[in-house]
């Protein structure tokens, strides 16, 4: 189903729930009535081009136009990034982090191998944290930087000294799969963790891991396939206006 600006937004809602997070990131909240997401992003002053792609693109894995996200200004995709961010680091970690708190202190005798997974989730909290930090500190003020120089036309020789020391194909290199270990998580869970003595903790574990996942390899995606590519866009253009 591929979601209009026309269609009420507690309808697509009731379609997929799992939007609700990705809408939040837009400053929009439960309790929009039933009005259309056009006149919910407007009320909310959210461009309706940019909302609409990004939640079909969230609703559908085979949606994903690349030329139409990529027309969109790199400071509005940075902000939706960092609103994604803002969501993992201080909602969705601390609650998946106390779910599995919970079943290892439900553990009883088998404590010892539970501990094993809450330390192992610690380790991809850590790893996720810095991949964060490294990104918001260095990758998405670099990408508004340039998108500021081809808006003014001023080039500065810091600038260019900037891309050649730092280029975006650099953190191409660096971005590694901060998604590889939550799958193996998954799997010791699934797999490896003696039989729980509250399967439905485990389920719900499992069901927030897997949606995390999903939502994770959106946010990659988009950084992927749309950022890098318009930040190195950005980089050739000005360049070639600073020779």
């Amino acid at each position: 189903m591929l979601i209009t600006k026309e269609m009420k937004l507690a309808d697509v809602v009731h379609h997929d729930h799992m939007l609700i997070p990705v809408i939040n990131r837009f400053g929009i909240h439960l309790g929009f009535g039933d009005k259309t997401i056009e006149a919910v992003c407007k009320e909310k002053q959210v461009n309706i081009g940019f909302f609409i792609t990004i939640i079909n693109a969230f609703h559908d894995s085979q949606y994903f136009p690349k030329q139409h996200l990529q027309s969109f200004p790199a400071s509005m995709l940075v902000d939706y990034l960092l609103k994604t961010h803002q969501y993992y680091i201080e909602d969705k970690i601390p609650e998946i982090e106390g779910l599995i708190r919970k079943m290892t202190v439900n553990a009883k005798s088998n404590e010892a191998s539970y501990l094993l997974a809450q330390n192992f989730f610690t380790e991809y909290k850590n790893e996720l944290t810095a991949h964060v930090e490294r990104e918001e500190k260095r990758v998405y003020p670099y990408a508004i930087t340039l998108e500021e120089a081809i808006k003014t036309g001023l080039v500065s020789d810091a600038l260019l000294q900037q891309m050649n020391a730092y280029s975006i194909t650099e953190y191409e290199a660096e971005h590694e799969n901060v998604e590889e270990k939550l799958f193996d998580l998954k799997n010791i869970i699934i797999k490896y963790l003696p039989a729980p003595s509250n399967d439905q903790l485990s389920f719900h574990i499992l069901d927030e891991l897997f949606m995390f996942e999903k939502d994770l390899n959106e946010h990659a995606r988009i950084e992927n396939m749309i950022l890098i590519p318009k930040v190195e866009a950005m980089e050739f253009e000005l360049k070639n206006r600073g020779q």
